[in-house]
C-alpha cells in the first residue's frame, strides 16, 4: 500500500486496538410503558483479523447492534469505536468519511445501484472518495468471486448470487478496516451461500480482514472464528471455533 492508502485504512491504529468495540451500548425506542430496549447495555469487542458471527432470536438486537457500531444508527447511550475513532464524537462529514474509508458493508438486499454496471458498482466507494482504483486488487476480487465476465452487466441482468458477489467486491475494494455483513446469504441458494461464506473466510485468513456478520444460519456461523449470542438486547454468551451443530444447539436453547 502507499502512504495515502494507509491513512485511509486505519493502519495507524496500534495493532492491539480492536477493529471495533462498544461500551455499555443502549438503544431504546418509545417512551413510558411502550419503551422497547433493543440494546440493553452491551459491551463487546471485535478483534482485528477475525471473523465474528452475531446470532440470536428474531428481535434480539443483532442488526441494531451492527447499525450502531457502523455509525448507521445512533445509540441512546454508550460509546462505539472503529479502531481508535469514537463514532459519537464525529460530525456528519467525518462520520461519512469514516464509513466510506474504514468500513465495508454487505447487506441481504445487495443494495447495488440499478443504473450502474457491476464494475461501476464495485468501484463506487473509491470513485466517490476521488481515489484511484487498484486494478490489481480489483482483478483479484472479481476473479476470486467469479464475476469477471459480468462486469458490464447491470444488476437486473445478474442472478442473486452474482449480485451479492458484486456487493462483496464493492465492500472490499477500498481495503477497509472492517466489513459489516447483515444476513449476506439471506437471499441466496445454498450453493451461492457456501461460495460467499468461503470467500469471506478467505478474506480473513489470507488478508487479515476483520468481519462481523449478522446471521441466523448455523451453517454460516460455522465459518466464523467466534460467535456472539444475543437475546433481549443483551449478550448471553459466545463460542469460539463453532460448528454448525454446536451453534444450532445453542440457538435452540435461546429459542431462536
Amino acid at each position: 500500500m502507499t502512504a495515502v492508502d494507509q491513512s485511509t485504512t486505519g493502519a495507524t491504529d496500534p495493532p492491539a486496538v480492536p477493529a471495533a468495540r462498544a461500551s455499555d451500548l443502549v438503544k431504546t425506542y418509545g417512551t413510558g410503558e411502550a419503551i422497547v430496549h433493543a440494546l440493553d447495555g452491551i459491551t463487546v469487542e471485535f478483534e482485528r483479523g477475525t471473523f465474528t458471527a452475531v446470532m440470536g432470536p428474531s428481535g434480539s438486537g443483532k442488526s441494531t447492534l451492527m447499525h450502531c457500531m457502523a455509525g448507521l444508527d445512533t445509540p441512546t447511550s454508550g460509546r462505539t469505536f472503529v479502531g481508535d475513532q469514537e463514532i459519537g464524537l464525529l460530525d456528519d462529514a467525518a462520520l461519512t468519511q469514516m464509513r466510506r474509508d474504514r468500513i465495508g458493508f454487505v447487506f441481504q438486499s445487495f443494495n447495488l445501484i440499478p443504473t450502474l454496471t457491476a464494475g461501476e458498482n464495485i468501484t463506487l466507494p473509491v470513485d466517490l472518495a476521488g481515489g484511484k482504483v487498484d486494478r490489481g486488487w480489483f482483478d483479484y476480487l472479481v476473479g476470486q468471486l467469479g464475476i469477471a465476465d459480468r462486469l458490464s452487466h447491470r444488476p437486473n441482468e445478474m442472478s442473486g448470487g452474482q449480485q451479492q458477489r458484486a456487493a462483496c467486491a464493492r465492500a472490499l475494494i477500498s481495503r477497509p478496516d472492517l466489513i459489516f455483513a447483515d444476513e449476506p446469504t439471506g437471499n441466496l441458494d445454498s450453493n451461492s451461500s457456501g461460495e460467499m461464506l468461503a470467500f469471506l473466510r478467505r478474506s480473513v485468513t489470507e488478508f487479515g480482514q476483520s468481519i462481523v456478520m449478522v446471521t441466523h444460519d448455523a451453517r454460516g456461523a460455522a465459518y466464523a472464528d467466534r460467535v456472539v449470542f444475543l437475546a433481549d438486547g443483551r449478550i448471553v454468551g459466545e463460542m469460539v471455533s463453532p460448528t454448525a451443530d454446536s451453534v444450532l444447539e445453542r440457538m435452540k436453547q435461546l429459542g431462536g
